[in-house]
């Protein structure tokens, strides 16, 4: 916790924006503990809340966005040929890529809240020429949430950050992707639900019913 707390001082809040959206583009930076430390300043009274989560969220959706532009820019060719030296593995895109064939715009959602996901979800939607105006629609409430979940978690705990940081340190990627895993299964069931009702009001309108 230590060394968050000295990255805070020394670059005061930028630490949000720049980290969140180096970590989007797949440079490693912890972003779920600068936000939640971030919450928890906020709850000290050294930094507003509001502007917590507004530069954790502009450095995620800028960051991401970009991504989604440099995927489409370059297109899968240079991904398959480069793509190792940011840890996108061919095996990472494809995955990547049938997650986003099967689920659509739910793995978008999600995306922020599961490790090693999020940073490329971004990339293959440019790659595969997913939907611009879809991507920014889930992209932007997936990282609203996300954000929202850390920084008021840190605000929360307040003097007990410290012992949640470390557990954090230690189980976080798990945690999230439990949380993901959660999300994912509501947007499939909200999407059944919503399809046997058509189905059922498609039944109904037809004639001789």
């Amino acid at each position: 916790m230590e060394w968050m707390r000295q990255l805070f001082e020394q670059y005061g809040d930028f630490v949000l924006f720049a980290g969140l959206f180096l970590e989007s583009l797949a440079v490693p930076f912890p972003g779920e503990l600068a936000m939640a430390f971030g919450g928890y300043m906020s709850s000290l009274g050294k930094m507003p809340i509001f502007q917590v989560m507004i530069l954790s969220y502009l450095g995620a959706i800028i960051g991401t966005t970009l991504t989604y532009v440099l995927g489409a820019k370059l297109g899968a060719p240079f991904f398959e040929k480069y793509g190792r030296y940011m840890l996108m593995h061919p095996k990472r895109i494809n995955k990547i890529r049938r997650w986003m064939e099967r689920y659509g715009s739910g793995v978008v959602l999600v995306s922020h809240f599961i490790p090693g996901f999020r940073h490329f979800t971004g990339y293959v939607s440019g790659i595969t020429g997913f939907r611009f105006r879809t991507f920014l629609l889930f992209n932007h409430a997936g990282a609203v949430v996300w954000v929202a979940c850390y920084v008021l978690l840190g605000r929360w705990l307040g003097k007990r950050m410290e012992d949640v940081m470390h557990m954090l340190e230690k189980f976080g990627p798990w945690a999230v992707f439990g949380i993901a895993v959660l999300l994912l299964a509501f947007v499939l069931i909200k999407r059944a639900w919503q399809a046997s009702r058509e189905q059922a009001r498609q039944a109904q309108d037809q004639p001789g019913s």
